[in-house]
C-alpha cells in the first residue's frame, strides 16, 4: 500500500490524504479516464457512500475515512484543513449491483443488465458495468439467457445465497490463516484475547465472517444468509455487538452515548453486602433493649404547648 494525494486546481477542500494500492493510480493499461471518486448507493443502507473507480473504470474501490477532531495535514508548504485519512481497498462490484438485480427481478423477466442498473439519484451506477469483475460474476447471482449476440439476466435467490456462502467460507479461511481473534473471547474495547484458542468454535468464525459480509448486503439478505449458514439468531444482538457497531458512522462529532457520572441503581442491588468486622459482629450481639439510637440525640426537640 502506498500513500496517494488527491489534487485539485479548484479549492483546497478538494484535497485529501489517502492510503491506496498502487493499482488505483496505474494508468499504463488504459488511456481512458483518470481515477475518480463517485457517490453510489450503499448496498446495505441504501444511502450515498463514497467509492473510487480506477482508471478506465476497470476496478472498484471502497473508501473509508479515519476521522478525528482538530487534525490537519502539512502538504508541501500548505496546511490541509481536512484531517481525515482515507483508506481505499478493492471491492467486489457485485455487492452494489445486487439491489438493482433484486428490485427488477421481482418482475420475473429476463432483461439486459444495462436496463436493470439504472438510478436517477446515482447515475454513476452504470459505470459498475465496466468493471472487469462484473460480466464475469453475474452468473453467480442471476440466471443467464443469450439471444443472438445479446445476454439477458434474471435475479436468482438460490444462486445468490450460494455465492454469499462462498464469500463467508473464504472469509473464515482468511481469518484462520491470519490468526485473527474472533467470537466472545475478544474484549471489543481493547481487542484482548480472553479465551484460549481451543475454546474458539467454528460458529465464532462463521458469525464473525457473516457480520463482515453483512456490511455489504441488505438486512433481508443478511437474515437469509444466517439461515443458510445454520446459525440461530441471537436474542439480544445489541448487547453482544462491539461498541463501534452500535453507532452509525457520520460526519458529526461522536458524543458520549452514556452519562458515566451517573450510577445504575440496579448494579448496587446486585452487589453482595460487605463483610462485617469482628468489632461489628460483637456489637451486633449486644442486647440493645431500652437503648436509644444515636440519631435520637441529634433530632430536634418537640415543643409542648401548655393548655
Amino acid at each position: 500500500m502506498t500513500t496517494k494525494k488527491k489534487r485539485s486546481s479548484n479549492t483546497q477542500n478538494d484535497r485529501w490524504v489517502v492510503i491506496a494500492p498502487d493499482s488505483v493510480a496505474d494508468t499504463s493499461k488504459t488511456d481512458n479516464n483518470d481515477p475518480a471518486f463517485v457517490r453510489l448507493r450503499n448496498p446495505a443502507t441504501g444511502e450515498a457512500s463514497l467509492y473510487l473507480f480506477s482508471s478506465g473504470d476497470s476496478e472498484l474501490y471502497e473508501v473509508k475515512a479515519f476521522d478525528e477532531d482538530y487534525h490537519s495535514w502539512f502538504v508541501g508548504q500548505t496546511v490541509q484543513r481536512d484531517g481525515r485519512l482515507l483508506y481505499i481497498t478493492p471491492m467486489d462490484p457485485m455487492y452494489l449491483l445486487l439491489p438493482y438485480l433484486i428490485k427488477v427481478g421481482k418482475e420475473g423477466k429476463f432483461q439486459p443488465v444495462q436496463q436493470v442498473v439504472m438510478d436517477e439519484d446515482f447515475p454513476a451506477c452504470t459505470r459498475l458495468l465496466s468493471c472487469s469483475r462484473t460480466q464475469a460474476s453475474l452468473h453467480h447471482v442471476a440466471e443467464e439467457k443469450e439471444v443472438g449476440s445479446q445476454r439477458f439476466h434474471r435475479y436468482n435467490q438460490e444462486k445468490t445465497m450460494q455465492w454469499l456462502q462462498k464469500k463467508v467460507d473464504k472469509t473464515v479461511k482468511a481469518l484462520k490463516m491470519r490468526n485473527i481473534s474472533v467470537g466472545g473471547g475478544v474484549k471489543s474495547t481493547t481487542y484482548i484475547r480472553m479465551k484460549q484458542e481451543s475454546d474458539i468454535q467454528e460458529e465464532d468464525y462463521l458469525r464473525y465472517a457473516h457480520g463482515l459480509i453483512s456490511e455489504y448486503i441488505s438486512e433481508d439478505l443478511s437474515k437469509e444468509l444466517l439461515n443458510v449458514l445454520g446459525l440461530p439468531e441471537i436474542s439480544s444482538p445489541k448487547e453482544l455487538e462491539p461498541p463501534s457497531k452500535k453507532r452509525k458512522l457520520s460526519d458529526k462529532p461522536v458524543e458520549a452515548g452514556e452519562d458515566y457520572t451517573k450510577f445504575n441503581s440496579a448494579d448496587f442491588i446486585r452487589k453482595p453486602p460487605k463483610k462485617m468486622t469482628a468489632a461489628q459482629k460483637s456489637l451486633a450481639k449486644v442486647d440493645k433493649t431500652g437503648m436509644k439510637t444515636m440519631s435520637s440525640f441529634f433530632s430536634p426537640k418537640v415543643k409542648t404547648e401548655n393548655n
